[in-house]
């Protein structure tokens, strides 16, 4: 943390640009990845650009490639904000916008020459962990918050990204670094309540057994995604699950109650050979946005999280960067919607990730699942997080999913548990080295990357990734 203070001016100095090309009157495109992450900070650029009235555009993208690059260039110049993207791709972004103000707002590895009109902020300039840390929308947040101090009601949001990025990795599954201080000033605010409690899926929304259905993190093998057999489940153990004709909510049930959930889950996952790990993910921090409507999910930051990456997994990224703007009406009926189709998405690919025989195959140094005809890639890297999470891997290895994409060319997402998140392997920087050897792009953070290249590189790829893993230390760092 000593370092902070040269990320702060860094923060300072971008903001104040910002304010400059605004008050030049420049228009301001904002290019942002379809996940939680991406679409909240989107949305955080949105609001902090409508409020000093500035035009300005959103455009959600699954990647950022040469194509994407290229159609950029072909539109109007003006100033372009990337957001949780581009840190990996510099010199992509200095073959196409180099003659325009281009600001990467980003948390991942960077990788490529920096060049004159160039202005980033990233975590990794300074010293900081990107995957851990801060999220994308931590970072828009952070120069939000410098170009106007009332700009601090947007903390919520960049909660919102941190959670859909799955970076509470701290005690209790809690959110660290510089996420701390966004979470205080969310809770100083009071716009933020952060309780530790039991961390099923609509504690306050839905009924018991429905929560424990829609839990996928952990993955609980036979009950999420099951709403039948968690009634039969929570009613087996002795739960009152209804109290004058009403549901109850895990938010209604006595510390007992939630305590003989937590003991009789506990013991369920045990008897599927699950870890403790993944047994003590069942408790942990919550965060409550408290000025949203008791009763909907955007009032839980994780459920609020959910929802958007829903919304960029199941192609309406719009409607995620509506919610999240404020326009609800009809769009969150619609997005809630979705949102239960993901969970059934996610259920039934989790169903088929471990069923016997589980479709994890396990190599000397890392895991692999082919999911090519049967796992969409925009499903991809929620389905290999919660895989990495979830304890069905026998030992601490990376694992690396595969699946067809658009165009003939191959998908891949990469995962390391958290047993190896102080090792020497940075995934993103070996994601990125072995797709360019094959004609693709990679890249991401140490513990989770993603690459893209042509079909039938699949063999070569993993080659190219296990030799890097095999290597002394040095060569993976």
């Amino acid at each position: 943390m000593s370092r902070y203070p040269d990320f702060s001016q860094n923060v300072a100095h971008v903001a104040s640009l910002l304010l400059k090309l605004i008050e030049s009157g420049n228009k301001i495109r904002v290019i942002s990845h379809l996940d939680a992450d991406g679409l909240a900070a989107a949305s955080i650029l949105g609001k902090a650009f409508h409020r000093c009235d500035a035009e300005f555009r959103i455009r959600i993208v699954k990647q950022l490639d040469s194509t994407a690059l290229e159609e950029l260039k072909q539109e109007e110049h003006a100033p372009t904000v990337f957001a949780d993207l581009g840190s990996g791709n510099l010199d992509l972004l200095n073959a196409s916008l180099k003659d325009i103000d281009v600001i990467v707002l980003d948390h991942h590895e960077l990788a490529g020459t920096v060049f004159p009109k160039l202005h980033q902020v990233n975590p990794h300039l300074h010293g900081f962990e990107g995957a851990t840390e801060i999220s994308s929308a931590g970072v828009c947040y952070l120069v939000a918050k410098a170009m106007d101090g009332s700009n601090i009601d947007l903390a919520q949001t960049a909660i919102i990204g941190a959670l859909g990025d799955m970076q509470d990795k701290y005690e209790k599954r809690s959110l660290g670094g510089l996420n701390e201080g966004i979470v205080k000033d969310g809770v100083d605010g009071g716009f933020l309540r952060v309780e530790e409690d039991l961390l099923l899926y609509g504690r306050e929304t839905r009924p018991v057994h429905k929560a424990l259905a829609y839990t996928t993190n952990p993955f609980l093998p036979g009950l999420s995604g099951e709403e039948d057999k968690c009634l039969a489940f929570v009613t087996g153990i002795g739960l009152e699950v209804k109290r004058e004709d009403r549901w109850r909510a895990v938010n209604d049930l006595s510390s007992e109650e939630k305590q003989q959930l937590f003991s009789e889950t506990a013991k369920y996952m045990a008897s599927r050979g699950l870890p403790s790990t993944a047994v003590m993910n069942l408790i942990g921090t919550i965060y409550t946005l408290v000025q949203e409507d008791r009763g909907i999910p955007l009032r839980d930051g994780r459920e609020y999280a959910s929802l958007l990456n829903a919304c960029g997994r199941m192609s309406k990224t719009g409607l995620g960067v509506t919610i999240c703007l404020g326009n609800r009406a009809s769009a969150l009926d619609e997005a809630l919607e979705l949102l239960t189709k993901y969970k059934k998405t996610i259920s039934e690919l989790m169903e088929w990730v471990s069923s016997t025989p589980r479709r994890i195959e396990r190599r000397e140094k890392v895991y692999v699942i082919n999911g090519s005809g049967v796992i969409n890639e925009l499903m991809l890297s929620t389905i290999t997080s919660i895989v990495t999470s979830s304890g069905l891997l026998e030992d601490p290895k990376p694992i690396i999913a595969f699946t067809e994409a658009e165009g003939g060319r191959i998908k891949v997402s990469g995962r390391l548990p958290d047993e190896l998140k102080d090792s020497s392997i940075n995934l993103g920087i070996i994601f990125q080295e072995a797709s360019k050897r094959i004609g693709g792009i990679g890249g991401g953070h140490d513990v989770a990357a993603g690459a893209e290249f042509p079909k039938g590189q699949e063999e070569e790829f993993l080659r190219l990734v296990t030799e890097k893993i095999e290597g002394p230390p040095a060569s993976a760092s």
